[in-house]
C-alpha cells in the first residue's frame, strides 16, 4: 500500500484518536451504568450526589470531542428527570 508520509501520520493520529474516545466513553457509560442503578435501587441523596459527578464527566468527555455537546446536554436532562420521576 502507497502510503505518503502525511497519509502515514494521519493513520496513526486517527489510531490514537479512536483509542482516546473509546476509553472516555466507556468510562462515562460505565457512570451511567452506575447511576441508573443508583436510581432504581439506592437512595436519592446517593443518586443526587451522583447525578453532580456524572455532570461533570460528561462535561469533560465533551470538551474532549469523544461525544457531541449536544448530546451531553441531552443525557445530563434525561438522567435529571429519571431522578426526579423517581423522587416524585
Amino acid at each position: 500500500m502507497a502510503h505518503s508520509l502525511s497519509a502515514k501520520k494521519r493513520i496513526r493520529q486517527n489510531a490514537k484518536r479512536r483509542s482516546q474516545n473509546r476509553w472516555h466513553k466507556s468510562r462515562f457509560r460505565k457512570a451511567i451504568r452506575e447511576y441508573r442503578e443508583a436510581v432504581l435501587h439506592g437512595s436519592a441523596e446517593e443518586a443526587r450526589t451522583m447525578l453532580s459527578g456524572l455532570y461533570k464527566l460528561l462535561d469533560q468527555v465533551a470538551a474532549r470531542g469523544a461525544i457531541h455537546k449536544n448530546t451531553a446536554a441531552r443525557y445530563k436532562s434525561r438522567l435529571a428527570a429519571r431522578l426526579n420521576a423517581k423522587a416524585a
